[in-house]
């Protein structure tokens, strides 16, 4: 394989990643130095759920239709633009909805590139790729963050937003160095799409849910998966500061070491890519990552959380790659988009309702009890995943890709 293309992909996707992490903590505190309410930036969080949920509802329709690169360049620049007016804002209500807007372009880009990777790494490679994309992205985890916390000595928040706005400029530029791979699909690239299209789609992509019961059931089992992640994280830091009174620099240390174990984990992916199963990628994820939490939920010191932090982190990445990989394999490229929106919208929407309940709760009964609770049905949740995937009957779906 040649491997030009695909690694000019993950510089793009690591430019946008790292920019995005800027952006996010630039963003975090200029709405916080306007209001001073944590409740206001926690409203940034629940915009990003809220965006998925607008967008996936018609949007599959559109990604399976149009040219793949094309539409990916187009959204760098659109988001690039949206970012660099928001320095130019004071109303909170106007940021927020620009927030928003820019959340939606980020959940179709999301989309969009995993269809256009799909289509431009070979099965056999996909793991490997897979591997490489998740160090990419944890390595944005660490280096977002460094270079947001000297823009700001340097400089400003405001000069960090302009920062990431350059960032998805120039990958949108990497974007246009790829291949047009959908050039021999133009009949469906320009095909019309209304309300009776979108409908036929949805009735196209459960009828192949249907006949594909094992793919459909792993697809929402990790669904679930996702959703725990994001409700036990909403509450994380509150956890660290609060529970076990960490300074800000110290959860900073806790946050670096959570990403040097996607980091490490990532690297041994992608090194045994030909040797490790996809099947025991998911199951001892899904497993060992809430161990981790349960870890942290009992830990006392800076050392126990740490233990349990790198054992999350570590754990998600294997996780994450089988689970890609399998759905790469398994998803045909003709109804990916379809596919992958209409049940990140009911993802989207549990994700909402558990972030929400957490942290009710852990208003109403305090923090620790809540977080130790969650991370134990979180491994109830794991278990079963591992029993699912590991089915010696299933095994055929994890050794035979679907044809392309």
């Amino acid at each position: 394989m040649n491997w030009k293309a695909p690694l000019l992909l993950l510089v793009g996707v690591g430019i946008s990643n790292i920019g995005a992490w800027v952006y996010l903590l630039a963003l975090n505190l200029t709405v916080f130095s306007m209001t001073g309410s944590p409740f206001a930036v926690s409203v940034l969080y629940m915009l990003i759920p809220i965006s998925t949920l607008v967008t996936d509802v018609w949007v599959g329709s559109f990604i399976d239709r149009l040219n793949k690169r094309t539409l990916m360049i187009t959204l760098d620049i659109v988001r690039a633009c949206l970012i660099f007016c928001l320095p130019f804002l004071d109303s909170l209500f106007f940021i927020y909805a620009l927030v928003l807007l820019i959340n939606m372009g980020s959940s179709i880009f999301e989309s969009t590139s995993i269809v256009y990777m799909t289509k431009l790494v070979p099965k056999e490679n996909r793991q490997r790729f897979n591997a490489l994309r998740n160090f990419i992205q944890s390595s944005g985890f660490i280096l977002g963050p460094s270079i947001a916390g000297v823009l700001f000595i340097v400089s400003s928040p405001n000069m960090a937003i302009f920062v990431n706005a350059l960032a998805l400029l120039l990958s949108a530029f990497v974007i246009m160095l790829l291949p047009n791979l959908d050039l021999k699909d133009e009949e469906a690239v320009y095909e019309r799409v209304t309300f009776a299209v979108v409908k036929k789609d949805w009735k196209l992509v459960v009828t192949f849910g249907r006949k594909n019961a094992h793919v459909t059931w792993v697809y929402l089992l990790f669904g679930g998966f996702v959703v725990f992640l994001a409700g036990i994280d909403s509450i994380e830091a509150a956890f660290a500061r609060k529970v076990l009174l960490f300074s800000e620099s110290t959860y900073g240390f806790l946050v670096g070491i959570a990403g040097f174990g996607m980091v490490a984990s990532s690297l041994l992916n992608a090194w045994f890519a030909k040797v490790l199963k996809i099947n025991l990628l998911i199951g001892v994820g899904a497993i060992i990552t809430p161990i981790g939490y349960l870890v942290f939920a009992f830990s006392q010191s800076f050392l126990t959380a740490s233990i349990g932090v790198f054992i999350m982190t570590f754990a998600i990445t294997f996780a994450h790659v089988g689970f890609l990989t399998f759905y790469q394999n398994h998803i045909p490229v003709a109804i990916m988009g379809r596919f992958t929106n209409l049940v990140g919208m009911v993802e989207a929407g549990l994700t909402i309702v558990m972030v929400a309940l957490i942290g009710v709760f852990a208003d109403w009964i305090a923090i620790r009890p809540v977080y130790m609770f969650s991370s134990a049905v979180f491994l109830l949740l794991g278990i079963y995943i591992f029993k699912v995937v590991m089915n010696k009957e299933k095994k055929v779906f994890y050794r035979d890709p679907m044809p392309e």
